[in-house]
């Protein structure tokens, strides 16, 4: 199934120029893994910033070849695109394509998650923080959490403090940008209020990063946000 929800242009270009916050990086390597769309995409930004690089570069001085050497190289390796895959591969982990391929084993972790969550959904430790609803949160780095939510579970409204981006894993919900599904990712930031709803059938599980608290309408959510941490 091919996402239908992607990352957006300030996310690739960030990611391009690793300036991406580590866990918001992470979950966007996690769609890479799914999606070819964004990584053409992230090929083209990486592009680009090959390009304003070398524009805004100074001279070098013909009195040191070796620097105009290394200036050229590094150029050269941001340009090339055999180099671009083998950075995209090392970003997410070389057994990616495989991970992703069709009839790929729906239980493994997508390998960007592996160092955090482990290689396998079925062995997340799962911690429960409300009916239905249960949390996982990495040590490394604590606003990088998966979620699995029971069937036809709504999420408290709210908004967000800062960038949220969530991978969905398996399962779906839906909400005022439309249906996630396995594979699609959303990308959000303030301007973006929503309650998603899980949908019939299985659990939704997705891994979510978070570079502020979220914002939540209810006064029973508020209350319960500092037991949760989300």
């Amino acid at each position: 199934m091919r996402p239908h929800h992607h990352l957006d242009d300030a996310t690739l270009m960030s990611l391009a120029a690793g300036a991406l916050a580590m866990p918001l990086a992470v979950v966007a390597s996690a769609h890479l893994e799914r999606c070819e769309q964004c990584r053409r995409r992230l090929r083209e930004a990486e592009a680009v910033g090959a390009a304003l690089l070398e524009q805004t570069q100074p001279s070098v001085p013909a009195e040191n070849p070796h620097q105009d050497a290394l200036r050229a190289a590094m150029l050269a390796r941001l340009e090339g695109e055999d180099d671009v895959e083998l950075r995209r591969e090392s970003r997410i982990g070389g057994d990616a394509a495989v991970a992703s391929a069709p009839g790929a084993d729906p239980d493994a972790m997508p390998v960007a998650l592996r160092p955090y969550f482990g290689d396998r959904l079925s062995t997340v430790r799962w911690h429960w923080i409300g009916p239905g609803m249960y949390c996982t949160r990495s040590r490394d780095m604590p606003s990088l959490i998966m979620l699995k939510i029971a069937p036809g579970k709504s999420l408290p409204l709210h908004s967000h403090g800062g960038s949220e981006l969530t991978q969905v894993l398996q399962g779906s919900y839906n909400d005022a940008l439309g249906v996630f599904a396995p594979g699609d990712v959303a990308d959000l930031d303030q301007d973006v209020e929503h309650q998603p709803v899980t949908s019939p059938g299985v659990p939704c599980i997705c891994v979510s990063a978070l570079d502020a608290p979220l914002v939540f309408s209810g006064w029973l959510a508020r209350k319960l946000q500092r037991f949760v941490q989300l």
